[in-house]
């Protein structure tokens, strides 16, 4: 038991020590900043064909449609049907006359579905869709 130096000893210590909970804290933020990174990961997970070759224009803002291995599909985080990929390009194509498409899929999904997908958008007037891909090393 500590003392404060000159006092008596019959008298109780009232002071708190924070040391204790300054370490509690610091060990709960290190978890947090460790845990983070692992909850900020995008739940879709999708491998990519891979190609030598990638040219894509970041300056407009393209629509981002992602086919999961199963065959769902999802614009931004957004999960849809074909019916409703038809209405949001619609949509999309009403905002802007020039918007282009970006198809994000798995490898696993098959050539029909990727061929309903692109029917479905330009069908609404989408002109340019584009591939996404991974470099080759």
């Amino acid at each position: 038991m500590a003392a404060k130096a000159g006092s008596n000893d019959s008298e109780t210590i009232a002071e708190i020590n924070i040391v204790p909970l300054v370490d509690i804290v610091l060990v709960v933020l290190i978890i947090f900043m460790v845990a983070a990174p692992l909850v900020m990961q995008p739940k879709i997970d999708i491998s990519l064909p891979k190609s030598s070759s990638t040219d894509l224009d970041k300056s407009k803002k393209p629509l981002k449609i992602t086919v999961g291995g199963q065959g769902e599909i999802f614009v931004g985080s957004r999960s849809l049907s074909l019916d409703e990929l038809k209405v949001e390009s619609q949509e999309q194509v009403k905002v802007n006359p020039e918007v282009s498409a970006i198809l994000v899929a798995d490898k696993a999904v098959t050539l029909e579905m990727v061929t309903s997908i692109i029917d479905t958008v330009k069908s609404q007037g989408l002109k340019k869709i584009a591939f996404s891909i991974q470099k080759k090393n």
